[in-house]
């Protein structure tokens, strides 16, 4: 099935930290952007002269509310064709085509396991779509753990955020991770975002949980690796790949 173009207008842009942005979408139509936490859309920017090699490809970080708004949370790649252009060129008024959702990096229909949900960077991205909406809509869970890799503190997203919702909603917890920090923060880890899921594992029930992974290649693939050492099934293992 081919996936129509659309327009949506750009209301707002936040500069979340100094390499990431947040951008938000108006679809021009007026028809609700509805979609299932977890999926992308793909913006067709003018950055080359053949039409596919314009195409990127983003997770959706804001969950379904019944408007026609969505949100894209964007770091800047140093030589991105598609992010230096989307920093340096678009602006609050602006037009951008897009299509979609699409996608099936999702949650299963009943979220009857502890849910690991381990992330670096913008790939955050659909996991805090997943957790809004669960919240919001009162969806029955398990524990869901939120193992946030960033560099520095100041690489944080939606952290003021994402610890509201730890208080807010029943055993849904935050871990934010640094591996460039030596400060000790209540709350926090310093290190990789592997040590944290190895640690909770080390004191819970691993055959009970299942497991997404959503950032660069690297991390996904030693993840995966590890998770495999522990025993981990394969198909209690979902992915999502950015580069």
């Amino acid at each position: 099935m081919a996936f129509e173009w659309k327009e949506a207008i750009i209301v707002n842009i936040i500069d979340e930290t100094p390499t990431t942005k947040r951008f938000f979408f108006e679809v021009k139509d007026g028809s609700i952007f509805d979609f299932t936490p977890g999926q992308f859309v793909t913006l067709d920017l003018p950055i080359h002269e053949k039409r596919n090699k314009r195409w990127r490809s983003y997770s959706i970080a804001s969950y379904p509310n019944g408007t026609n708004q969505f949100e894209l949370v964007i770091v800047l790649l140093e030589g991105g064709l598609g992010t230096t252009y989307l920093f340096n060129e678009v602006k609050v008024g602006d037009t951008v085509s897009y299509r979609g959702p699409q996608g099936v990096f999702i949650l299963p229909k009943t979220l009857d396991k502890d849910l690991y949900l381990i992330c670096t960077g913008t790939g955050v991205a659909p996991f805090r779509s997943m957790v809004h909406y669960i919240h919001q809509n009162k969806i029955p869970h398990q524990a869901i753990h939120l193992i946030f890799g960033c560099r520095k503190f100041t690489d944080c997203l939606y952290e003021h955020e994402l610890k509201q919702l730890e208080k807010a909603e029943p055993d849904f917890f935050y871990h934010p991770s640094f591996s460039r920090e030596t400060e000790i923060r209540e709350g926090t880890y310093n290190g990789y975002v592997h040590l944290v899921y190895q640690t909770l594992l080390g004191n819970g029930n691993k055959d009970n949980a299942q497991f997404f992974i959503c950032g660069w290649k690297e991390m996904i693939d030693e993840a995966r690796t590890k998770l495999a050492e522990l025993g981990i099934p394969k198909d209690r293992i979902h992915f999502e790949l950015y580069g």
